[in-house]
This record gives structure tokens, sequence and C-alpha cells, in this order.
């Protein structure tokens, strides 16, 4: 029996995701990525005697958003407190966070994988500050405090995902989920989305959960489910060896696909949390909920299910279409201006996204020009090499599909009164394919075929030569 048949992975995540804001929670310093180190910092960020903390309003406004939109019921009075830890870069010695009221609780987010469809059960999200970043240099350690006091929201799941894959497409989704409500910009490139994953491994059959371990920091969807694979391996082999399983803290080597321990794990006791006494509650109307609630967009999922409905797109292509808010709202404009949606998704899928400079755009081809390629594409106007040749060209031209095709001499060949006399002559200049056809060779059409794109130099429809090629052989 192997250890995927004998025990059960039990996996949480712990999801960092830093707000759009322009400034900190507590200070008015920049939040810009990639400023010089230590040009955006203060005493208040930096923690020095005497400096107090304000409340960065805006701050509340996403983390509250970010609720409403996984579901949870929203404090209308909330508070933070003091988590103190020892760190380099971490000036002040203690970190200002949401312990015992977090803003927000409970809720959920549904989630497809190739299993089918999971609900992902959250348990709370609070709001909290960043802190420093280390640089590793040959000759010491130095500290950079741009990011201390970067606004953050700590989305915590319940322990009740089973598999690398589910692990991931929760990740995924909800980056898609807080993106859409304008809460976070998800870019894990930059640190602006960082995973957390507890996990432990059980027989199955049990009910009790296994001491678990806490890998952190993961910041690409790749490598939140190779961690999670290698990290149910280890445990499981070391249970199989009649082992104990330590509860530490690990870190994900990305050369070789390993975790590796770093220290054991800290208890909420060790951080002898207690209220902030320079932060007052937080206290939210109904009536701003209420307003609140009115800004939260049509979210990824019911955007799936509405492609799917009415214009019969995959899952799969759903789901890759949806990941951008900015990125569905220019297949949906495209969608409904033409008679080929599943083409106009293939087709941003791919050529698109390879044009553009991210998910996000901007899109250099306006979405009624992109609907006219597509429908240009479905008529057999135009052949799927010569689209993309097309669409590359029409990239910030501001020309439309016809003339742009017209000005490159792509546009396809298919009237037949024109396509008739060249496959005659094909089928006289190589009367050996053509016996071979009659004789029950099939794969001789291809080769007559081939011999006519060659002389249309790849303009003639492909589907109508066949058939004029069919019915002079088969006469």
């Amino acid at each position: 029996m192997s250890l995927t048949q004998k025990y059960e992975m039990v996996a949480g995540v712990e999801i960092h995701a830093e707000l759009r804001t322009k400034t900190k929670i507590f200070c008015g310093c920049r939040t810009d990525f990639g400023a010089p180190p230590n040009s955006q910092c203060c005493p208040v960020c930096t923690g020095m005697p005497g400096a107090l903390p304000v409340l960065n309003a805006e701050a509340v406004h996403l983390a509250a958003l970010a609720g409403l939109a996984l579901h949870c019921r929203i404090r209308t009075c909330s508070g933070f407190a003091r988590k103190h830890y020892f760190y380099p870069d971490l000036p002040k010695a203690y970190q200002i966070t949401q312990h015992e009221e977090p803003l927000c609780e409970g809720g959920y987010l549904d989630i497809e994988t190739e299993a089918g469809a999971r609900r992902v059960h959250i348990t709370r999200i609070h709001m909290e500050e960043d802190a420093g970043k280390l640089l590793h240099r040959p000759d010491g350690t130095l500290v950079d405090c741009n990011r201390c006091g970067v606004p953050l929201i700590e989305v915590v799941t319940e322990p009740c995902m089973h598999t690398p894959e589910e692990v991931r497409a929760f990740a995924e989704q909800l980056r898609a989920v807080l993106r859409y409500a304008g809460v976070s910009d998800g870019k894990m490139n930059e640190g602006s989305l960082r995973c957390d994953l507890n996990l432990s491994v059980r027989k199955k059959g049990e009910r009790q959960l296994g001491t678990r371990s806490e890998i952190k920091n993961l910041n690409s969807f790749q490598f939140i489910a190779k961690a999670a694979q290698y990290e149910f391996e280890r445990q499981a082999a070391v249970l199989e060896a009649g082992g104990t399983v330590q509860q530490e803290t690990r870190r994900f080597d990305e050369k070789t696909g390993t975790t590796v321990a770093m220290r054991s794990k800290e208890n909420a006791g060790d951080y002898r949390y207690f209220p902030e006494p320079d932060v007052p509650p937080v206290r939210i109307s109904e009536q701003q909920l209420a307003l609140w609630r009115r800004e939260i967009p049509v979210l990824p999922q019911e955007r799936r299910a509405q492609y799917a409905g009415r214009w019969g797109i995959s899952p799969y292509m759903a789901q890759q279409l949806t990941q951008s808010r900015a990125l569905a709202d220019y297949f949906e404009q495209t969608a409904q201006d033409t008679k080929a949606p599943k083409t106009a998704a293939g087709l941003l899928l791919g050529e698109v996204l390879r044009l553009a400079p991210g998910e996000d755009g901007p899109f250099a081809v306006p979405p009624r020009q992109l609907a006219a390629l597509c429908d240009m594409l479905s008529d057999g106007e135009l052949s799927s090499g010569a689209g993309k040749a097309v669409l590359q060209s029409m990239w910030g031209s501001g020309a439309g599909p016809r003339e742009t095709a017209q000005q490159l001499g792509l546009l396809q060949i298919s009237d037949e009164a024109e396509l008739a006399p060249l496959a005659l002559r094909v089928i006289a200049q190589n009367p050996g394919a053509a016996e071979d056809y009659r004789a029950g060779k099939t794969a001789a059409l291809q080769a007559l075929l081939g011999r006519c794109m060659k002389e249309t130099r790849g303009r003639g429809n492909p589907v109508v030569l066949q058939q004029i090629l069919r019915r002079e052989l088969e006469k």
C-alpha cells in the first residue's frame, strides 16, 4: 500500500496580502515598491520612542471589502494587539496586529479542481503591519525598513484541504478575488501576496489531527503545490517508520524542491500578546457596511458560470479568463460583439496575453476590432496563422483587421471558382498521388492539399480545397 493510500494530508493556509493603499497603516510614509532602501520610513514605522501610530482609514475599508467578498462576518467593533518577537527587520520588537478581535470572521471561498468543486472555510481575516526586509550580502546583513508598516491582511483558513491541487487552487482563486475587489494587486514577485502553509498528516479514517509543520513565505503557486506534496511525503514517511513528527517552522528550498527546518514552532503564548494601547478600537456602522457591500463587483466564480452558460466556454478557459478583472472585462466586451466567442477566448489566452505586458493589460487592440478579427477567422477569411500575424500587426496600430489583412496579403481565398482550376492543375501535375488516393491511400490527399496551399502561398481555404480535391478525384 502506497503512502497516499494509507495517509491523508490535512492543510490550511495563512495568506498575507498587502493592501492597495498609497500610505502605510499607521503613518503617512509611501508604500511604493522598489524605492531606494530606507527612503520610505519615519519614526513611527521604525518604532522610535515617543512616536504614536494613527490608523489609516483606507486600510480598514479595503480589509472590510476583502471580508465582504469572501462572505465573512464583519465586526462592527474590532481591536489591535501587540505581538512581541525579536528579529532584525522588526525595529520596535513587536508587531501591531489583530488577535482576539479580528475585523472579519467566518467566510468561505468555493474553488474548482479536477476532482470537482470544493468549499474552503475561512476562520478569520485580520489586519496587521508588515515587517522590514533583510538584505544578505557576503560582508554582512543589512536592514531595509521601507516595508515596515505596510498594511496587510492575513487570511486564515480552516485545516480543510487534502491535496496540493486544492491548496494551489485556493491560493490562485483567493488572489483573483482580492484583485477583483481592488483590495490588493496580488503581485507575488513583489511580495504583495505570500503564503504560509500549515500541514499535518494522519492515517486515513482517523479524525485526530496530526502534528503540523508550517512552511513560511511561499511566493508562487507552483512552490505552494510542490511544498505541500513534499511535506506530505516527508511526514508520511516519518510516521511509516514509527517516528514522531516535530512541530516546527520550515522553509521551502526552491532549488531542491524540499522543505528545510528553521526553528521550533512558536505558540501564541510565546508572543506575549496584549491590547495595543495607542490604537483605539475600530468601529464600523451598519450603514457604512451597506455602502461597502455595493462596491463588490461581479466576482470570478459568478463570471465563470456566465461564460459557460452564455458562450459555452470550458471551465478551464473560464478560470484562466477570470484570473484578472481587466482581462475578464476585455473578453466580455469582445465576446458580446463577435459570433465566435470561443475563438475570442482562445485568441485572448494565446496571442493577446503574449503581446500584452501583463494580464492586466493594457490591451492595444480595441475589443470591437478583436471581435471583427474573430469573425473573419470564424468565416474562414483568415487562417489561424494569418490571424496571429494580423493581430500582431494590428497591436497598437489603430488599424482594423480587414485593412491589415489586405495590406499583408493574408486574406484567405475561399471562392470555388478561383480554387477549382488550381486544384485540377495540381491533380494533373501529380498523377501518382492522384492514383494513390483512388487506390485507397487517403494520405495522398494531404500531399495534394499541401501542394495547393503552396500554390496559394497559404491563402487557400484548406476546407474548400479539400472538398474540391475529393470531388474531382472521386469522379
